[in-house]
C-alpha cells in the first residue's frame, strides 16, 4: 500500500486544459561548449565513441599523485564504498580539482573503466560535475574532475562543515558559520538536482541510472548551484519488456528504493525514489537516518510517511531553521512531490521530466514563479505554524494539476 494520498487524475480534463508548454522548461540541454560537438545534434542525445575520441585528458599516476602531494591526508575530501575523493592542483596549469582514486579492489578491468569514461566524457549538463580526465596506469583507477569549492548538499544543511555563509540566510541567533539555507535556496537546488537526473534518465544513450543518489553526491558551487557526482556506474539495461540494470554499487541506507532490496535491480523510478528522499531532507532539515531521535523518527521516511495523509501536518515537518520564512502553499507542494517520489510502487512514481517541472514553481525557474517566495507579501509567519492555520482548500489548483500530471505519468 502506497503511503501517500489517493489522487484522482481527470486525464482527459488536463489533456484538454492544462497540457501546455511551460515557456523556458526545456532546460535539460546544458550549452557545454567544450563537448558539444560530440553531441548527435539530430537528436541531442550523447552516443557512443570509442577511446580514441573522447575529449577528456589522460593523466598519469604521477601526475596525479603531485597534485595532491602524494595523496596527503590533508587534502581528502571524502570517501565512499569503491573511492576516495581528494583535491588537487595540477601542476602545468594551476587549475585545482578533484581526483577520484578508485578502489584497486574493486571490479574495475581496464575495459570497463575506459568504457565508463567515455559515457562520462559524453555526459554535459550544467547539473552534473564535469570530467577532466582519467588515470589508467597499471593498476591505479582514477577519475579527475572539476572542482566545487561548495562542498555538499549535506555540508550545508546539516552544518557537517563550515563555508562561506549563505547570503539569503536569516542572521538571528545564528553563527556566522552556521547560517541555515533559506527555503528558496533549498528549492533551487532540488530543482537543479532533478534537471541533472533528468537529463540522465532522458537524454543520455543508453539513459543513465545514477544508482547512488544522495545528499553527499549533490555538490554545490559558489552560488550553490547543485551538480550530481558519482553517477556512470549504472547504464540502464533491458530484460524483456523492463528497463534495468544490476548494479554492484554499493547502496546507502535510508536513500534506497523498496523494490531494489527484494530484485537487487536498479530502474529510473530507484532514482525517483532517492530524488525523494533527499527533497525530504531539504524540507525538513532532518538527517535520513539520526540514531539520536526516538526509535519512531529515527527513519526519515517512516516519519515522515503518516504525515502525507494530513496537510495540516505539512508545518510540522518544515525545518525549525527556516523559522516559518515559507509561503504554506509552496510547503505543501513540495511535501506533495516528495510523497508521489516516495510511493511504495515504483510503477505510481512520477517521471523525472515531470519533478522537474513542478519543482520549477518553486523554484523561481517558471514563468509561474518569477520571484522569490521570500518577497512574497503573504509569507508565511512563525505565528501561522501553529497547526490552526488556514489552508486555501488544502491546496492550490497549482498542486492539483501537479497531482494530476504525476498519477498520468505514474501509470506507463
Amino acid at each position: 500500500m502506497s503511503c501517500c494520498p489517493c489522487f484522482s487524475s481527470h486525464v482527459e480534463v488536463m489533456k484538454r486544459e492544462h497540457m501546455i508548454t511551460i515557456k523556458g522548461h526545456n532546460t535539460s540541454h546544458a550549452p557545454g561548449a567544450k563537448k558539444q560537438k560530440l553531441v548527435d545534434e539530430s537528436q541531442n542525445k550523447p552516443n557512443k565513441v570509442n577511446c580514441e575520441k573522447m575529449e577528456v585528458q589522460h593523466f598519469t599516476f604521477r601526475e596525479l599523485a603531485s597534485a595532491t602531494k602524494n595523496f596527503r591526508p590533508k587534502y581528502l575530501l571524502g570517501e565512499g564504498g569503491f573511492s576516495r575523493v581528494y583535491k588537487g592542483t595540477l601542476q602545468d596549469s594551476g587549475q585545482v580539482v578533484a581526483i577520484k582514486q578508485l578502489d584497486r579492489n574493486g571490479l574495475h578491468e581496464n575495459k570497463e573503466f575506459l568504457d565508463e569514461v567515455t559515457t562520462l566524457s559524453l555526459v554535459c549538463h550544467d547539473n552534473l560535475v564535469n570530467l577532466l580526465g582519467y588515470c589508467a596506469d597499471g593498476d591505479q583507477r582514477l577519475l579527475v574532475y572539476e572542482y566545487l569549492p561548495g562542498g555538499t548538499m549535506e555540508d550545508h544543511l546539516l552544518g557537517t562543515k563550515s563555508f562561506l555563509p549563505n547570503p539569503k540566510a536569516n542572521k538571528k541567533d545564528i553563527g556566522p558559520d552556521e547560517e541555515p539555507l533559506d527555503w528558496f535556496t533549498r528549492m533551487k537546488i532540488a530543482y537543479g538536482a532533478a534537471k541533472g537526473l533528468e537529463y540522465l534518465h532522458g537524454s543520455c544513450n543508453p539513459p543513465i541510472i545514477h544508482g547512488y543518489l544522495k545528499s553527499t553526491n549533490i555538490l554545490l558551487d559558489k552560488e550553490f548551484k547543485p551538480k550530481l557526482s558519482d553517477f556512470g556506474l549504472a547504464k540502464l539495461g533491458s530484460a524483456g519488456n523492463k528497463m534495468h540494470v544490476s548494479s554492484r554499487v554499493m547502496r546507502t541506507y535510508g536513500y534506497c528504493a523498496p523494490e531494489y532490496t527484494t530484485t537487487g535491480q536498479l530502474t529510473p523510478n530507484s532514482d525517483v525514489y532517492s530524488f525523494g528522499v533527499i527533497l525530504l531532507e531539504l524540507i525538513t532539515g532532518r538527517r535520513v537516518i539520526d540514531t539520536t531521535k526516538p526509535s519512531e523518527e529515527q527513519n526519515l521516511v517512516a516519519w515522515a510517511c503518516p504525515k502525507f495523509r494530513n496537510p495540516k501536518l505539512f508545518p510540522q515537518m518544515a525545518d525549525p531553521l527556516l523559522q516559518g520564512k515559507f509561503l504554506v502553499k509552496d510547503l505543501n507542494q513540495a511535501v506533495a512531490i516528495a510523497a508521489m517520489c516516495l510511493q511504495e510502487e515504483a510503477s505510481m512514481r512520477p517521471l523525472m521530466t515531470d519533478v522537474q517541472t513542478a519543482l520549477g514553481f518553486l523554484s523561481g525557474a517558471s514563468d509561474e514563479r518569477p520571484c522569490s517566495p521570500l518577497a512574497d507579501p503573504e509569507l508565511h509567519s512563525p505565528e501561522e505554524n501553529d497547526g490552526h492555520t488556514e489552508y486555501n482548500d488544502e491546496f492550490d489548483s497549482r498542486t492539483r494539476l501537479m497531482q494530476r500530471t504525476f498519477q498520468c505519468g505514474g501509470h506507463r
